[in-house]
């Protein structure tokens, strides 16, 4: 199999504060809630949860979800005619999006909560969008008249990346 040159590769994770804030604020009561429990035996309200689930629900929470959200990364790759997305752990294999199907591209700054409803794999009036953090990216428009919003902390690169991939991949499509 032959190795693809990479024009361009961007890791992203949440980068928000106020994010990383509210999941451990949430996962540090199931934390409080097990050591006043389960290690120093007091009874949480007048119907405790047993132990076992405590213990359960603080692995599920109290653990399990910083570490999901610690680990879900977006990876943007750009190879001569492809441009790939993966946001871990939704993607098994990376989307893949032929740059020949691509009309015409551009470096955009938008609202992530108003436009598309916050971050991650979303839709909105505007299209698809792939973002992790901030409020740039690089809004590809195609010819079946559909829009893919690519969020970025580096967009101009990404744009002149996609740009080149396109005129590179030319050959590649025919």
């Amino acid at each position: 199999m032959e190795e693809q040159h990479i024009l361009f590769q961007e890791k992203q994770r949440f980068k928000q504060f106020w994010l990383w804030a509210l999941l451990l604020g949430i996962a540090s009561v199931f934390w409080a809630g097990f050591i006043y429990q389960v290690v120093l035996g007091g009874v949480l309200g007048n119907r405790p949860v047993p132990d076992i689930q405590l213990s359960i629900l603080l692995a599920l929470v109290g653990f399990g979800l910083p570490f999901f959200f610690y680990r879900m990364t977006l990876t943007t790759t750009v190879t001569p005619g492809m441009l790939q997305i993966r946001l871990r752990p939704f993607h098994l294999k990376p989307v893949r999006i032929p740059l020949h199907t691509v009309r015409d591209l551009e470096k955009v700054t938008y609202d992530p909560i108003r436009e598309y409803g916050g971050w991650g794999i979303r839709w909105g009036a505007n299209g698809k969008a792939y973002s992790m953090s901030g409020r740039e990216g690089v809004l590809l428009r195609f010819y079946t008249r559909e829009s893919l919003l690519i969020g970025s902390q580096r967009p101009k690169e990404l744009l002149q990346a996609i740009a080149q991939a396109k005129t590179l991949g030319k050959g590649i499509a025919e």
